[in-house]
C-alpha cells in the first residue's frame, strides 16, 4: 500500500513538473488566430481624369466599409490575413450595399505595433487590384487591442480607369 502511495505522488509530481509553465512557456504560441471588425473611410480617390473626395459634398452621399477579418499569426513578424469588407453608400435620399471586397494578403510585423500588409483586392463591383495597409496598434488591453490604420487602394478593371485612393480604418482586434 505504501508503495502504490509513493508511485501515486511520484507520478503526479512528475505529470505537474511537465505540464507546469516555465517563464519562457508563458510567451505567445504560434501559429495563433485573432480575430477583429473596424470600420473603414475611404478619404480621396484619384484616376487620370478626376479626383473625388468621399465627404465633400454629403448631400449627394458618401461611403463606409465595416472590414472584418481573421489574422493567422505565425510568428512575432509574420502573418496571414483574410478579410472581408462589405461597403455602404449613402446618396440621394438612401443607402445601400454597394460593394462586397475579399482582400487577404501577407503580413509583416514589426515592433511597437506597427504591422505592413500587403493584400490583393477583389470587388463584386468587378474591380481588382492591391492595397498596402499601414497599421498602428494604438492601445493595448488584456482582451482587445485598438488600431489605426491608412491604406492606398490600387484597382483596375471593369472598364474604368486605374484609380489610387486614400483611406483611414479605425479597429479593434480580439485577442
Amino acid at each position: 500500500m505504501k508503495k502504490q502511495i509513493f508511485s501515486l505522488i511520484a507520478a503526479a509530481g512528475i505529470v505537474i513538473n511537465v505540464f507546469a509553465q516555465s517563464p519562457d512557456s508563458a510567451k505567445t504560441i504560434y501559429p495563433k488566430v485573432v480575430g477583429y471588425f473596424s470600420f473603414i473611410l475611404p478619404i480621396v480617390k484619384m484616376n487620370k481624369n478626376e479626383t473625388t473626395n468621399d465627404f465633400s459634398d454629403f448631400k449627394n452621399g458618401f461611403a463606409i466599409g465595416f472590414p472584418v477579418g481573421v489574422n493567422i499569426l505565425y510568428s512575432d513578424k509574420f502573418g496571414f490575413s483574410y478579410e472581408c469588407t462589405p461597403t455602404i453608400k449613402t446618396g440621394n435620399g438612401s443607402a445601400k450595399t454597394s460593394n462586397l471586397l475579399f482582400d487577404p494578403g501577407p503580413m509583416f510585423r514589426f515592433n511597437n505595433g506597427f504591422t505592413f500588409i500587403a493584400r490583393l483586392a477583389f470587388e463584386t463591383s468587378g474591380r481588382y487590384g492591391v492595397t498596402p495597409v499601414f497599421n498602428q496598434i494604438i492601445k493595448r488591453t488584456k482582451n482587445i487591442n485598438y488600431f489605426i490604420a491608412a491604406s492606398l487602394p490600387l484597382r483596375f478593371g471593369n472598364s474604368e480607369l486605374p484609380s489610387v485612393g486614400g483611406n483611414l480604418q479605425f479597429g479593434i482586434i480580439l485577442k
